[in-house]
């Protein structure tokens, strides 16, 4: 039998592939880039789409044929060959779902979306009820499965090509017009292979038979698909999507938005990260409330904004942190930007009423994805920046590979460091202090140690920071307590006694019960409140101020004597002093190595003066000539301490140490 096909619906089953092929093109992106339940629910909607489209697309041809005969369908069949549809494509999506694909799971995916598509094809046609029968020809049978298959790749690749695309443009549409008629093709083809024999009595004579509710059923449920699909796409790109991508205070792309650009982002050319946080935020929280620091935050993701290019994206990421991502991106082209934001960044805030003036502190990497991973990058850019604070903020440092070596050791030391005292692989050292006046010894400072099992000996320099920032200075000076004191003890039963020293943390002052920790070590070791010292540090009374003196007044009281250590340096204390409950100062080893420069002299001089007056103690830091000695004695500072009177010293060589300055037999 010889059929014609009604062009009007033809017209309509392209229309209809094309649009469902579109569909699917933007779920794709969804599909890749989501996560979690959210995952799935894109993928059954991609399936649900794709499947349906094509089925719906397969059903209008039929409709569109004139058989001159009346047609029916069978349900249950006709359903089935939208389960395979469907099923087929939710399959291969699920196969090509991962983000890295390779070609044998493109090709396997394509097999079972065109052998779905095939199936769907000749179940749909086996669904027909009817008074003729049907054969095909088998040359065109093969091509309409070739074509179903190689349409099926296509769709995949093109999937795989624009899921990282989340934006509608022409490309997608030009591709949503290809796999339409690819799709068309095939089933066209299948058509064209079908063989129909019937009886001539069978003949409609005056009208084509058609299924109406057949052609109604499956116009409403393709619309409804694409409606649904559609309006899914629409509400997850201007309400779920401004939420979750989008920060509220500012109105830039948010940390969420940061990770979906470095997770699609595709290329391998060189691409810059800065790493941007905001000088003494934390001050302006506190000072003047969170309030204010809310709108300092959103004047700051302003001034940003004019930062924001096609190559150039600006993110916040949290509190008074931004990422700004620059594509194509030089060393040249990125300093030159961060000194525009640093210039930017220093005019000055007027906000209700508030004169503020902030600086930021910028990091540098610069780097391809594919070459290292997007976390390198960020924690590159995020090294950078604490470097560039520390060389004293409102600066731009650049990510070096000096820069990762310390970081690495230093990741390395903060893990080791937990283990480290329950292994021992701490040890104490005790560096002398002299009276150059009556020239004795006076007493000895305990510094710690760290023998690392790999890594040798770590100087405290380097892993007293990561203990304070980790919280386990506290066990660790607790430690160092109990040793030191011991010692001292142990050294007035051989016959010499000597005062003790121990640096303390502001740390240990946050939990309130130092007090009661020098009175349990004290009671531990037997030891006389007066044979130790506590040193502190200025830095400390940045904090509560009247809670530290509260604490060491009730330890002064005790009878341990407490010195400020590296007076004269960090935050100054001279307004402090007169109320501080101290016995000594410090000076910090920056006067004593400068002694020669007057301007130096003329400040440890009134030093000097100052302390007499508050009847402290002065002791130099660092002494390590006799010139140095002889300026101090001048000046009259007589308690030194340095390498001129000796190292610092394992408890084995402190015996024979004391016996030769002391002329013990």
């Amino acid at each position: 039998m010889e059929g014609n096909y009604n062009i009007y619906i033809v017209i309509l089953s392209i229309i209809i592939s094309i649009l469902a092929s579109f569909s699917a093109l933007n779920i794709a992106a969804k599909i890749s880039n989501a996560s979690g339940r959210g995952r799935w629910f894109w993928l059954f909607a991609g399936a649900l789409v794709m499947g349906s489209g094509v089925w719906s697309m397969h059903f209008f041809g039929m409709l569109a044929f004139h058989f001159h005969a009346l047609v029916k369908y069978d349900v249950g069949l006709t359903l089935l060959s939208m389960l395979a549809s469907v099923a087929s494509s939710f399959i291969a999506f699920y196969i090509t779902m991962p983000r890295d694909i390779n070609k044998l799971r493109l090709a396997i995916g394509g097999f079972i979306m065109g052998s779905g598509i095939v199936a769907m094809h000749y179940v749909g046609m086996k669904a027909m009820i009817m008074s003729f029968e049907i054969s095909y020809d088998k040359t065109l049978w093969i091509i309409s499965a070739l074509i179903a298959l190689g349409a099926s790749y296509a769709a995949l690749f093109l999937f795989l090509k624009f899921r990282n695309r989340s934006t509608s443009n022409w490309l997608k549409w030009i591709s949503a017009v290809v796999m339409g008629f690819a799709i068309c093709g095939m089933h066209y083809t299948g058509m064209k292979a079908a063989r129909f024999h019937y009886d001539s009595s069978m003949v409609m004579k005056h009208s084509q038979a058609m299924d109406f509710f057949l052609l109604y059923g499956v116009t409403v449920a393709i619309f409804l698909i694409l409606f649904i699909s559609w309006g899914a796409m629409f509400f997850d790109r201007h309400v779920l999507e401004k939420l979750a991508f989008q920060d509220a205070i500012t109105g830039l792309p948010n940390r969420n938005d940061m990770n979906r650009f470095f997770y699609t982002y595709v290329g391998d050319e060189s691409i810059g990260v800065m790493f941007l946080d905001l000088d003494r935020f934390k001050a302006i929280n506190d000072t003047l409330g969170h309030d204010i620091g809310d709108l300092l935050v959103h004047e700051v993701g302003n001034r940003l904004r004019n930062f924001i290019r096609r190559d150039q994206q600006v993110f916040r990421i949290g509190g008074d942190e931004f990422l700004i991502v620059i594509k194509h991106c030089s060393l040249e082209q990125a300093e030159q930007l961060a000194q525009k934001i640093l210039q930017s960044m220093k005019e000055v805030y007027r906000i209700k009423g508030n004169e503020l003036y902030v600086t930021g502190s910028i990091g540098i990497s610069i780097g391809s994805i594919k070459e290292s991973d997007r976390s390198e990058l960020l924690k590159a850019a995020d090294t950078a920046m604490y470097k560039a604070k520390g060389l004293g903020k409102n600066q731009y440092c650049v990510y070096t590979d000096e820069m990762g070596i310390k970081e690495v050791r230093k990741m390395e030391l903060e893990k080791d460091l937990q283990h480290a005292l329950e292994q021992n692989q701490f040890y104490m050292v005790y560096q002398p202090k002299w009276n150059v006046k009556t020239d004795k010894l006076c007493g000895f400072e305990a510094l710690i140690r760290w023998n690392h099992p790999r890594l040798g000996i770590v100087l405290p320099g380097e892993f007293i920071p990561i203990a304070e920032e980790t919280g386990l200075i506290i066990p660790m000076t607790t430690w160092v307590l109990e040793e030191a004191c011991r010692q001292c003890k142990s050294w007035g039963t051989k016959g010499f006694t000597q005062p003790i020293s121990v640096n303390l943390s502001a740390r240990l002052f946050e939990t309130d019960q130092l007090a009661e920790l020098i009175l349990n070590v004290l009671g531990k070791t037997c030891l006389e409140p007066n044979l130790l010292e506590l040193e502190i540090t200025e830095s400390m009374f940045f904090n509560d101020i009247n809670d530290i003196i509260r604490q060491l007044e009730i330890i002064r009281n005790m009878g341990v004597r407490i010195s400020m250590d590296d007076f004269g340096t960090g935050y100054s204390s001279i307004g402090l002093l007169d109320r501080i409950p101290i016995d000594a100062l410090k000076l910090d080893r920056l006067f004593t190595v400068d002694i020669d420069h007057p301007s130096k002299r003329a400040i440890v001089h009134a030093i000097i003066l100052m302390a007499e007056k508050l009847h402290l103690d002065v002791i130099a830091e660092s002494v390590e000539q006799q010139d140095h000695i002889d300026k101090l004695n001048e000046l009259g500072c007589y308690v030194v301490q340095g390498f001129f009177y000796g190292k610092p010293m394992r408890d084995e060589k402190i015996s024979q140490y004391m016996k030769e300055v002391l002329q013990f037999a």
